[in-house]
């Protein structure tokens, strides 16, 4: 699997599941803080909209990720992810990803043909389309959040049992995974919140000291809010910590 930017890498450890009703809805927003040590790196944003498509009414999602402060003036951060996705199945219709990363750019739209299996993606970057075949339901990176949040009998899963999806990233598809750790109750600006604690599987080397350097806690109820990501690098380690949120669809179970 190939390296995956800092901001994928938040997108997917936020990637944990509901039981059998729907855990978000439109109006569903999320504010997180970045730190890189000890200093506040910058914010990213996960917000639930509505859109029609060939009259089709979708969940329209959109993430953003960006530096502020002294650290945009060392590494510019300039992340958009969007898709549109399902309101019952929760597989995607098409994704766009428009990135800047430090001067590394992206800016790339794919439209999921599921009569054929198979995504056509453009590149307006390179001015290219490229057709791929994938597996049936296939995730696009910002689809696979709200789709494994929706994933059944997650309560049931032990420590050490994984889940696993097909992921198109990259112009490719590769299988994703996140371990099951076990619970812990932490503190947070918000209160004491039950929490369940899984840890996706990343490529190490260049960036993560090891496949396992990313451990997220997700709210222990129906809403399986992310409230909290570490990562350990290759220098250093950066966290990220719920900062607001808003329009969610179940009671949040916090302990003041």
């Amino acid at each position: 699997m190939k390296k995956i930017h800092l901001f994928v890498i938040l997108l997917f450890s936020l990637s944990v599941f509901a039981q059998q009703q729907t855990a978000f809805g439109v109006g569903e927003w999320f504010k997180f803080r970045i730190h890189y040590g000890f200093v506040n790196a910058g914010y990213a944003t996960l917000e639930v909209k509505e859109a029609t498509i060939n009259s089709e009414k979708l969940f329209h999602l959109i993430g953003k990720g960006y530096t502020t402060g002294l650290s945009r003036l060392f590494f510019k951060v300039d992340d958009r992810y969007e898709s549109y996705i399902d309101k019952d199945t929760f597989v995607p219709n098409q994704f766009l990803r428009k990135i800047n990363e430090g001067g590394y750019t992206k800016n790339q739209e794919g439209f999921f043909m599921w009569s054929t299996n198979k995504i056509l993606v453009k590149d307006y970057k390179h001015n290219t389309e490229k057709t791929f075949s994938i597996p049936k339901n296939t995730q696009d990176i910002l689809s696979a959040f709200y789709y494994l949040r929706n994933f059944s009998n997650i309560d049931k899963i032990k420590p050490g049992e994984s889940v696993a999806i097909d992921l198109f990233f990259d112009d490719e598809t590769t299988k994703f995974k996140l371990k099951f750790i076990g619970r812990e109750i932490i503190k947070t600006k918000f209160g004491t919140i039950a929490t369940m604690i899984f840890r996706p599987l990343v490529q190490s080397g260049r960036v993560f000291k090891e496949q396992e350097s990313v451990t997220v806690w997700i709210s222990d109820d129906e809403n399986k809010i992310p409230i909290r990501i570490q990562a350990s690098l290759a220098v250093g380690s950066i966290k990220a910590d719920l900062e607001a949120y808003k329009g969610l669809q179940h009671t949040f179970k916090v302990k003041l």
